[in-house]
């Protein structure tokens, strides 16, 4: 079974000792995904609150854009919550991750 960006990012941060749930959600009646604040899909808590936008590799400089874009940005910066796109693709039939940070 193949693993989802999300999944593979939950795993990633819990890994590196976080406590992490996913917070995007599916919507059945407009049959479409919301996530946390319009942009987060995983909050991640240690010594401080990280939100993860999980994407493919290819797809980072779009997500980039579209979080820095979006309306809430400049309010979940200004809480102190941190930023980081996650960007998935195989290598040698291994995922690995790119992480840009906001």
């Amino acid at each position: 079974m193949a693993l989802s960006p999300t999944q593979l990012s939950l795993k990633h941060m819990r890994d590196r000792g976080y406590y992490a749930e996913v917070v995007e959600r599916y919507n059945f009646f407009t049959k479409r995904k919301n996530d946390f604040a319009g942009f987060i899909d995983l909050l991640c808590l240690s010594d401080g609150v990280l939100g993860v936008q999980t994407t493919s590799y290819s797809n980072i400089s779009a997500r980039i854009n579209k979080i820095k874009e979006h309306e809430n940005y400049p309010i979940v910066v200004a809480s102190g919550i941190k930023i980081e796109v996650h960007g998935w693709h195989k290598v040698k039939n291994r995922w690995q991750v790119r992480i840009v940070e906001l």
